[in-house]
């Protein structure tokens, strides 16, 4: 029997990353594990946690999940009351251990530990220029560069080495800095990331979304604003450079599909907005139909939408096994479809002689969709008119997300009749990308919608297009 990876079976853009981090409480290293347990789905591939406990620094790494590599033991070695831990999905570099984070490193400012979630168009550049100058890499992984900018700073202070080291890069960054027990925050002065200050009694918690806060009862404080350096101490962050004007470019991508339903990123609340989406879908396209079912999970609140905006009734028509652990063996004999059917089964009785509007939050390859619409209609389904709550994916993302090649992306060289026809729908429709952008309460001009419109903000001038090397991998 063959060993075979669940990921084959999947055909969504990958989660990025996940950082938390907390000072000031006795137990630092277990509100971290917690925190990087609720930010689980922003990256599935390794994680890892430092602590300080005032003088010495202590980290443990491993591929895999959360729970399988924090047991009570290693969180037991991991004392002190400042901790930082990333959840990694691999944007940037190999998935290997090496390119696990937190990176860190012992320097003549003291002892370092550093989580990024986010991708820097000049990482290439800047790595070549440091390993000239004499630096000595121990991962791909594009987060190392900030690492050694800050080691090889000239600067008289901490603060000023860490604004010019911000200063050196360019592209997407939600960053924790831990250096001899002092906390520092920071994002790039574009904002595609999330990034939240949160209060439990007298610590501090940083948490790339807030639902992270709601699992250890801490309560939102505030973001960290565009651009913006704190260094987490007192009763008020210590701004060390201001947040930027914008216009800003939050990533539209956290609201369609990234965050969790719970979570408020950018300042608005994740679930209302993807109900707003689907709402908004259904005055765009409706469909002469009998029910709506949603491709779960993702797919559900744009589905409830959908429902009470078209008045058709929301059927469970899907369900998910949330149990498929990282991997599973394939029977011998072939079973059609088996990497989507392990996960997703329709309910016969539901969905069997009915018109059905089945609403997903994107298409990226075409390939799940066709599958699903295969199951559907395998069942009985009598029409499948397929919705989706976002426009078509004709591009690669450069700033901090996994994304396919652009050849990779059906809609780049497809036209929606032909995806369509390819995913074997009765129809389908994709949400526009002004009705996308309608449904957020923030200015559209402050949204990155690169992935659907081919506009790219942040470019690295100096290779030409930062993200060429990434399209072309």
């Amino acid at each position: 029997m063959a060993l075979r990876g669940v990921s084959g079976a999947d055909d969504k853009f990958h989660d990025e990353c996940g950082v938390c981090a907390v000072l000031g409480y006795p137990d630092a290293a277990n509100l971290v594990y917690l925190g990087l347990y609720a930010l689980q789905h922003r990256g599935q591939e390794s994680a890892g946690i430092a602590a300080f406990d005032g003088c010495e620094l202590r980290h443990k790494k491993a591929m895999g999940y959360v729970a399988d590599i924090f047991s009570r033991t290693v969180i037991e070695e991991l004392p002190g009351t400042v901790a930082l831990g990333h959840v990694r999905y691999a944007t940037a570099g190999n998935s290997t251990l090496a390119n696990a984070q937190p990176v860190v490193a012992t320097t003549h400012r003291g002892l370092v530990a550093l989580a990024h979630n986010g991708n820097l168009v000049n990482a290439l550049r800047l790595r070549h220029q440091l390993e000239k100058e004499g630096a000595i890499f121990q991962s791909t992984s594009d987060s190392e560069v900030f690492l050694h900018l800050l080691a090889r700073s000239k600067a008289s202070t901490l603060e000023a080495a860490l604004l010019e080291t911000l200063d050196a890069v360019v592209g997407a960054y939600s960053l924790a800095v831990m250096c001899d027990g002092r906390l520092f925050a920071a994002r790039d002065p574009h904002g595609f990331r999330p990034l939240a200050l949160g209060r439990l009694g007298e610590a501090w918690v940083v948490a790339s979304e807030t639902c992270a806060f709601d699992l250890i009862e801490a309560r939102m404080f505030r973001e960290v604003g565009p651009g913006e350096l704190v260094e987490l101490a007192g009763e008020e962050p210590r701004v060390l450079r201001p947040p930027a004007r914008g216009p800003y470019a939050h990533c539209v991508f956290e609201h369609v599909y990234f965050a969790r339903p719970d979570s408020r990123v950018f300042g608005e609340d994740v679930g209302p907005v993807r109900e707003q989406l689907g709402e908004r879908l259904a005055r765009e396209h409706p469909a002469d139909a009998d029910i709506v079912v949603a491709v779960p999970d993702s797919g559900v609140p744009a589905a409830l939408g959908y429902a009470r905006e078209s008045g058709l009734p929301f059927v469970l028509g899907l369900v998910r096994n949330h149990y498929v652990g990282r991997t599973f063996i394939e029977p011998r004999q072939a079973i059609r479809h088996f990497g989507v059917k392990v996960k997703l089964n329709p309910v016969r009785a539901a969905v069997a002689g009915k018109r059905v509007v089945l609403v997903d939050d994107s298409i990226v390859r075409g390939t799940t969709s066709r599958k699903i619409v295969m199951m559907l209609k395998a069942a009985g389904t009598r029409e499948v008119h397929l919705r989706i709550s976002s426009p078509p994916t004709i591009g690669p993302c450069f700033y901090g997300i996994d994304t396919p090649q652009r050849r990779e992306l059906i809609a780049s060289s497809q036209s929606v009749e032909e995806i369509r026809a390819f995913v074997g729908a009765d129809s389908l429709c994709y949400l526009s990308e002004d009705g996308m952008l309608s449904c957020l309460a923030t200015p559209a001009a402050n949204f990155c919608t690169a992935c659907f419109s081919g506009r790219y903000r942040v470019l690295d001038e100096e290779e030409g297009a930062g993200a060429v090397t990434k399209e072309e991998r």
